[in-house]
Formats: C-alpha cells, sequence, structure tokens
C-alpha cells in the first residue's frame, strides 16, 4: 500500500465527508470514490458507510485508519531523519596504506577525520606498497597510501617526500664501515625499497656488511640500532628527536637527497561517496593549509 493510500484513509477518517475530503487531498470526489472501493476490495473489508450527513468509519477501519495514522507518522519522523542526515558523512571508508605511512603517518591523519566524521565506519589494512596497489587494481579499497613511483592510471595526490637515512648510534661517517663488525639490520619491505638501498650502496663502494639481520618491523629494527645491536638505513618519517642516532642522509650520484615519495591514491568516481570524498578533501586540506 502506498503512503498516498494511508493518507486518504485518515483524511477521510478525520473529515468525516467526501467533498472536504476530495478537497484536502486536491481529487475529484469520484476519483476518491474509485480509490476507496479499490482499497475496500484490497483489504477484503468495508471500511466507511455513507450517509447522508457524509461518511462513517467502520469497526474494521478503525483499526486500519490506526494502522495508517502511525505509519504516516513513523514515515516522517524517517524523513526527518534522513534530512537531518544530509548534513552528516557517514557509511564506510576502506583504505589500504602501506605499513611505514599506517605506523607513522597515518594516526594523525585518521584521528583529526574521525574528530569531524564520527558517523564513518572506516576499515583499514596495511602492508608493502606493491600489494597495497594491488587492492587498488581490484578495487578492493576506496583509497589507497602508497611509497615509491605507483604506476596507477587514476588520480592521485602527491603526499610528502621521505629522505633515507643511513642511521646508527656509533658511526659518524661513512668510511667507519670498512672497520665494522657490527651487522646491517633491515627491516622487510618491497623490493623497490630495498633496490634503492642496494644501488647507493654500490654507488658508494661500501663495504658489503659482514652480516645481516632480517626484521620484520621497522620499529624493531630501529629498536635494535638506538641499543648499538647495529646499523640501518630508515626512512626520515620513522625518526624522532628522542631517538639517539647519528644520521646520514643518503645522496645519489648527483649529490641530491634519496628519498621515498608518498601518495594518495583514488578513483575520481570514488569521490561521488561522501566519506571517501570527506577523506580527500581533509588530506588535501592538511597539505595545503
Amino acid at each position: 500500500m502506498k503512503l498516498s493510500d494511508l493518507e486518504l484513509i485518515t483524511v477521510l477518517s478525520d473529515e468525516g465527508n467526501m467533498r472536504k475530503a476530495s478537497e484536502k487531498l486536491f481529487i475529484s470526489q469520484p476519483a476518491l470514490s474509485q480509490r476507496l472501493q479499490y482499497l475496500e476490495r484490497e483489504w477484503n473489508t468495508k471500511l466507511f458507510v455513507r450517509s447522508k450527513r457524509g461518511v462513517t468509519v467502520t469497526a474494521e477501519g478503525e483499526i486500519i485508519a490506526k494502522f495508517a495514522k502511525e505509519t504516516l507518522d513513523h514515515a516522517a519522523e524517517t524523513r526527518a531523519k534522513l534530512q537531518a542526515n544530509e548534513s552528516e558523512i557517514y557509511g564506510s571508508l576502506k583504505l589500504a596504506v602501506s605499513s611505514v605511512n599506517g605506523q607513522y603517518w597515518l594516526p594523525d591523519v585518521l584521528k583529526a577525520f574521525v574528530e569531524h566524521h564520527p558517523l564513518v565506519k572506516i576499515s583499514l589494512t596495511t602492508g608493502w606498497s606493491s600489494g597495497i596497489l594491488d587492492q587498488m587494481y581490484h578495487a578492493e579499497c576506496h583509497a589507497a597510501i602508497v611509497r615509491g613511483t605507483p604506476n596507477w592510471g587514476g588520480a592521485k595526490l602527491h603526499l610528502f617526500s621521505d629522505p633515507l637515512n643511513f642511521v646508527d648510534s656509533k658511526i659518524m661517517s661513512l668510511s667507519e664501515l670498512r672497520r665494522e663488525e657490527r651487522p646491517y639490520i633491515q627491516f622487510r619491505s618491497d623490493s623497490s625499497y630495498d633496490q634503492i638501498i642496494q644501488d647507493w650502496w654500490r654507488s658508494q663502494n661500501l663495504r658489503l656488511p659482514v652480516r645481516t639481520i632480517m626484521v620484520d618491523q621497522i620499529e624493531t629494527c630501529k629498536q635494535m640500532v638506538t641499543h648499538g645491536i647495529g646499523y640501518a638505513v630508515l626512512p626520515s618519517i620513522s625518526l624522532t628527536e628522542k631517538d639517539r642516532v647519528n644520521r646520514i642522509p643518503l645522496l645519489d650520484r648527483q649529490g641530491a637527497p634519496i628519498v621515498r615519495e608518498n601518495w594518495l591514491l583514488y578513483d575520481k568516481e570514488t569521490l561521488q561517496l561522501n566519506q571517501v570524498r570527506a577523506f580527500v578533501d581533509l588530506v588535501r586540506h592538511r597539505l595545503f593549509s
């Protein structure tokens, strides 16, 4: 049954007169009479009894009129809630973020987003940039944050450049590596990051590490370095003023800093989703304000 049918029953019950009801509903009396006959057939019962004084609701009609009024009231409340929510951002936001950015860059951004849009349900996955990019290609997330130079045909926003550093608690010059016996601490990452470090190592003609310790997390790598166990190459984003280590910027053959670029990836089509557009707008605002 349509809401207009429920409104017809409610108005006719309140007015008790076909002429007044038709005027209030902006339909002719014959159309009103025809519609009432249809509704009585649909409910398989007599809803109103006509007389010279007007129309009187039957006992069955009272039950249906009560149902009609309650349904219309509930519909009005629902409509009001929807109109109130037009100014709110809600829904699900699926993010895929590289582990480094997920650990060091994202928390502050996500905190601001949640404070502004508390109704949005956030789904977050982290991993290597290559895997994150694959999720974007398969439309498994709304937006992604990756490191490096992604081969992405959709929209993207440059976030920041992250310089790489040779880090150690003891070594202050790369020349000291010639007599260093402690291990090189390496955290697991995608192949592109490893290739950058290998190319730099060869370009500096540095002696290969006597041994290597491989760890899963970048923070574990940093802790081992700060405790003097060995040395590492770490991105600047992972280092703070509290970390008591020596930092030697990685430079290319032309003397320019070696950096990892960081990008926000998304499809322009997904900006039709209010929660996605809100996230992209917040990131853009933080970059350019």
